[in-house]
């Protein structure tokens, strides 16, 4: 096995190699020396014998001098950046790496891995166009974890667990799952008595999370991660992953010396003054994502996933951060963003930015690239506003719809450039979004400080759960409305994982550190909601079968818009309201091939409102009405019933899908 770190500043390097994952002594340590083992500012040891589990870590000596960015410390166990396998001990603690003293008892250590000993039995990425996508988000430990999802305790919370539970996923009709971050992090990286249940504390970019694995054995989450990438794939179902590249969990000057800041802080790290950490991700450090060696690493880590792993696609969280430079300062033509897409390895992976960071930088519809997506914002806030009767929001709807043209269609971006989403694990879940007005976020130990204060969600009525049958009966056309608009515009769209069946999180819009059944997916839930799943399921059906995008030509949006017959109207047709106190839209459509038509109502009002009709030769037929009971709420073209008359009465704050083939 040959053994390569890079640390610039390292005065020697040792390598420990250790027989448990709790051992506080190593079996064997090698003395790097730099005249043998240096070149340029790699250290490097090729030592002959060793087996795959081999567990092992590193001891980097230099000067600990903060006022110049160095923080050398010989008494911590290093991971290895590039290491594939992560062993957890026991008594793994966060803490003794931050005290002064050796820490290596409680210290995670890497394991040595051989890759090509896995069949995969002729599996590959599916390469699935982006037009016939649909993202489910989902958190791999919460997805099965709660007794009630019938997966034997032993696999709960787990990558085979997930497996278990692909006939849902093939039912609601979703195309991909994004997991959540399945990179090892630090679950301990939470206030005290809580757990980093979320995953967005990253401490290796090369290993997947090792407690999501049934077995404990260091390597079974190398095996049973792509287990799962065979499963899913055989499936047809495709796999993104949500990528944490912009911060870790060493946190800022306080906290733990784990891997990177032991190694070379002043390379990895965004310095403030050299001394402390700039903090553009709210988590307390930032990546210096556009360092040579920082972007090598990146790109390593990428091509890791893709090449081994046969991942899918990506989600790159805060991917503002990667637009920063060496200083701070956001940059028009970042590096690691070019470097990412132009990567031939990558070439047909999906790529989605969520174009924000946590320190106001906001690139939604700015964000560079050919083949780059975006998480939409804008989609999410517009159509919380219209939903929930917000005056001047008609306008902002109309733009939503169609893939947001107003940020997008000027550079010849394709309408899936739009990842529409109105919930994910960041905020309100759907039920939430609801049944709160307020966030509810005390149980995170933050005096419900954390989380945004700006969730423009409705309660119905009544905050939290209510057993008033019209309240409930709101709701419940509410969530159809949202997922309404999400699943029928143009656009890829994302749901969030139990929204299908109305998974609540108590009112907590920042559940990071909630690792229990109120974050969890109750799969109850999905029983008791079946007709929820199913009304999704049908806007699916209906997406597939009239999608004006997804016909196999390759067009800008711009050109779909310009190629499609668009009409707006109101109430009156020809007569779309634009007006401030407007709370209704109506919208004629016709595909590409000029052939089926549609013709939708947004009601947002209060009150019921007659829609006038276009003509149509064959006669409008029902689709979708998310004011009717099931299965009445939506129907497939062959099964829908046909409208009487010249006008159709929207009941108040419904969502109508018209069609007719000619």
């Amino acid at each position: 096995m040959n053994f390569s770190v890079w640390a610039r500043d390292a005065a020697s390097m040792e390598l420990c190699l250790f027989d448990r994952p709790e051992d506080g002594r190593p079996s064997r340590v090698i003395a790097l020396e730099r005249s043998r083992n240096r070149s340029y500012h790699y250290w490097h040891a090729l030592v002959p014998g060793l087996r795959p589990g081999q567990l092992y870590g590193w001891r980097a000596t230099g000067p600990f001098d903060p006022s110049r960015g160095l923080r050398f410390d010989p008494q911590k166990l290093l991971l290895d950046p590039y290491g594939r396998a992560v062993a957890v001990p026991p008594g793994y603690d966060r803490q003794a790496a931050c005290r002064a003293g050796d820490n290596a008892g409680a210290a995670m250590k890497s394991a040595v891995a051989d890759l090509d000993r896995y069949d995969w039995e002729g599996d590959a990425p599916l390469r699935r166009p982006f037009p016939r996508t649909v993202v489910y988000e989902l958190h791999v430990r919460g997805f099965t974890r709660h007794p009630s999802s019938g997966v034997a305790e032993a696999r709960r919370g787990t990558y085979a667990g997930l497996v278990e539970k692909i006939p849902h996923l093939l039912s609601l009709g979703v195309t991909a799952v994004e997991l959540m971050p399945v990179f090892q992090f630090d679950a301990q990286d939470a206030p005290a008595g809580l757990s980093n249940y979320w995953g967005y504390s990253p401490v290796a970019f090369f290993a997947p999370h090792a407690a999501y694995a049934a077995a404990r054995d260091p390597l079974a989450a190398l095996d049973e991660f792509r287990d799962m990438v065979k499963a899913l794939h055989r499936a047809g179902l495709e796999v993104f992953l949500d990528v944490v590249y912009n911060h870790t969990a060493e946190g800022d000057e306080r906290g733990p010396t784990l891997c990177f800041r032991g190694l070379d802080n002043r390379a990895y790290y965004l310095l403030r003054d050299w001394s402390g950490y700039a903090n553009y991700t709210g988590c307390g450090n930032t990546l210096k994502a556009n360092h040579p060696m920082v972007r090598r690493l990146i790109l390593d880590s990428l091509r890791f996933w893709v090449g081994a792993m046969h991942v899918d696609g990506f989600r790159f969280d805060l991917a503002s951060v990667l637009a920063r430079d060496e200083t701070g300062q956001p940059q028009r033509s970042p590096p690691i963003v070019w470097e990412i897409e132009s990567e031939p390895l990558l070439a047909g992976t999906k790529l989605i930015a969520e174009a924000w960071d946590a320190a106001g930088l906001y690139q939604v519809g700015q964000w560079v690239g050919d083949a780059w997506k975006e998480w939409n914002g804008r989609f999410r806030d517009d159509v919380r506003g219209f939903l929930r009767s917000e005056p001047g929001m008609v306008g902002h709807l109309a733009q939503r719809l169609f893939a947001s043209p107003d940020l997008y269609a000027g550079d010849r971006r394709e309408p899936e450039q739009s990842v529409n989403f109105v919930a994910c694990h960041d905020g309100f879940t759907l039920n939430d979004l609801v049944s709160y007005e307020r966030k509810d976020n005390q149980a995170n130990r933050e005096g419900n400080r954390d989380g945004t204060d700006d969730n423009r969600s409705w309660n119905c009525g009544v905050e939290g759960p209510s057993d008033d049958p019209a309240v409930e009966a709101l709701r419940a056309r509410q969530v159809r409305n949202f997922l309404a608009v999400t699943l029928l515009s143009t656009g890829v769209p994302m749901i969030g994982m139990g929204d299908e069946a109305r998974r609540s999180q108590g009112g907590n819009n920042n559940a990071w550190c909630q690792d229990g059944e109120g974050s969890w997916l109750d799969w109850a839930l999905v029983e008791r909601h079946r007709d929820l799943v199913r009304f999704a399921a049908r806007l699916l059906g209906l997406r597939f079968a009239f999608n004006p995008s997804g016909r196999g030509e390759d067009l800008s949006l711009s050109e779909v818009l310009a190629r499609s017959r668009v009409e707006w109207h109101g109430v009156r047709l020809g007569a779309p309201d634009w007006s401030w106190d407007s709370r209704s839209l109506a919208v004629g459509f016709s595909a590409l091939e000029g052939g089926a038509r549609v013709h939708c109502l947004y009601n947002a009002y209060w009150e019921p409102l007659p829609f006038e009709l276009p003509a149509a030769e064959d006669g409008w037929r029902l689709l979708v009405d998310t004011a009717m009971p099931p299965p009445d709420d939506a129907r497939g073209w062959g099964e829908a019933l046909p409208v009487e008359g010249r006008t159709y009465l929207a009941q108040p704050r419904s969502v109508v899908v018209l069609g007719t083939v000619g």
